[in-house]
């Protein structure tokens, strides 16, 4: 089992802001939705896109390519055009860092 390790500074995103970071050749979004930290995989199911270029809409972060929406909790797809999930990873924030595990 992987362990957490830090990606980020949570000043780094502030609310309702994604961040485009990389962990070991994984690219991830991560995501301030209205005060918590998330973190998933960064690139649209849909189509190979990075998901840290779109935005944060009610829980949700939208492609900005075609629309598609994911639960940033779980990575369940949300809305069309996208219908297979993206990887969430577990993270959370100490002493101001943000640490996710892969």
């Amino acid at each position: 089992m992987s362990e957490f390790r830090t990606v980020a500074q949570l000043d780094d995103v502030p609310e309702n802001a994604l961040l485009a970071v990389e962990l070991d050749g994984v690219s991830i979004v991560l995501a301030n939705s209205e005060g918590e930290i998330l973190a998933l995989h960064d690139e649209c199911s849909h189509e190979e896109f990075p998901l840290s270029d779109g935005e944060i809409v009610n829980g949700q972060v939208e492609c900005v390519l075609h629309g598609a929406r994911f639960d940033l909790r779980t990575g369940l797809a949300k809305a069309l055009p996208a219908v297979r999930p993206v990887k969430s990873y577990e993270c959370r924030v100490e002493d101001g860092a943000i640490l996710v595990r892969l």
